[in-house]
């Protein structure tokens, strides 16, 4: 199992629906596993903090976040350090969070030919298959019987 407990590094990205700009945020560990990711329609803290507490109820809190300069993802850590009580370090480096743009890449590969969505719900569902499917090509999925499968026999074995 992957400590979620160390260092997590956190962005956004957009994602284009009826000729808007909605917010894709992701988080990815210090191995570049992907910890959670939240389609939001806007980019401010309580939409940070939400994500946030997404992410933390499945992985626990970490001991440091990488961000980028978004005063939200700022005012929303402390919200939560606040909250919780727990000390978490935020380190605001453009080239410490290039881990996370990096993977944000197999993401806008995928959804940049696509033109964008028609309705938020059609962006949320597509999302969370390419996100399903970057995962198991990073070898996130833990397969209890099935040891050896190949991405698509794992994601087959979802549908089934």
């Amino acid at each position: 199992m992957i400590d979620f407990k160390g260092h997590r590094f956190e962005h956004e990205t957009y994602i284009k629906i009826k000729d808007q700009w909605k917010y894709l945020y992701r988080a990815v560990d210090q191995e570049g596993q992907t910890i959670d990711f939240l389609l939001t329609a806007h980019r401010d803290q309580k939409a940070a903090l939400r994500f946030l507490k997404k992410a933390t109820r499945q992985h626990g809190l970490p001991d440091k976040i990488t961000i980028d300069k978004s005063g939200a993802n700022t005012a929303a850590i402390e919200a939560l350090k606040e909250e919780t009580g727990h000390a978490i370090e935020i380190r605001q480096n453009k080239y410490l969070n290039n881990l996370v743009e990096q993977d944000h890449r197999a993401v806008k590969r995928i959804v940049r030919p696509m033109l964008g969505f028609q309705s938020f719900r059609s962006a949320q569902v597509t999302l969370q298959g390419i996100e399903l499917m970057h995962m198991i090509r990073k070898g996130q999925m833990i397969t209890v019987d099935g040891q050896g499968l190949s991405p698509a026999e794992q994601f087959y074995s979802l549908a089934a």
